[in-house]
């Protein structure tokens, strides 16, 4: 059941070396490809590192120039910890073995719902494959440098578009993490 699903999904943040099946990442992006988007415009697209090293490479990018005084809040998690929680991590992507970059026409008004929408469905259905997931931010700045732009255009990514986002995916190095109890009064029915 759906409701299940979305209650069973946590953000992974400690990853074993084992690859996902290329079949997983197939039903993932499918699932992205699918979402819902502004106009039925379908501007955005997904790139897809099915390649642990190229994946570091580029979640060590994700952290370069990561200004830490610049954050709002303090702590995220004793059980996944994440970069706000712990300085020496250098890597972005936590390690994950496969990460899909989601890049939206820069210009369009509606690019960052687009993409969340992409990254929500993608997460979902990870997490009905039993497949760890985060969805990840800091996209124009990983592709900033000279070295991302390279990678985009080797990548055939349209000109005009900049990456809004990542899900990172792979199976989970622990246990499960709890969920967070709901904070009350977020949720109000007008009649």
């Amino acid at each position: 059941m759906l409701m299940d699903i979305i209650k069973a999904r946590h953000s992974i943040r400690k990853y074993t070396e084992k690859q996902i099946s290329r079949e997983d990442l197939d039903r993932i992006l499918e699932a992205g490809n699918y979402a819902p988007n502004a106009g039925g415009g379908q501007r955005s697209m997904m790139v897809a590192i099915h390649n642990r090293e190229l994946a570091t490479t580029v979640g060590k990018m994700n952290m370069a120039d990561f200004d830490r005084s610049k954050l709002l809040g303090g702590f995220v998690s004793k059980e996944q910890p994440s970069t706000i929680d712990d300085p020496t991590i250098k890597n972005g992507f936590y390690d994950a073995p496969t990460v899909i970059c989601v890049f939206c026409q820069d210009n369009f008004l509606f690019k960052t719902a687009d993409a969340f929408c992409m990254m929500e469905n993608m997460i979902l259905q990870a997490t009905e494959l039993g497949i760890a997931s985060c969805i990840i931010s800091r996209g124009y700045e990983t592709f900033a440098s000279e070295e991302g732009r390279k990678l985009m255009k080797e990548w055939e990514v349209p000109e005009g578009y900049a990456c809004q986002g990542f899900v990172i995916l792979g199976y989970i190095d622990g246990e499960e993490p709890h969920s967070k109890p709901r904070k009350p009064g977020r949720v109000k029915i007008i009649e």
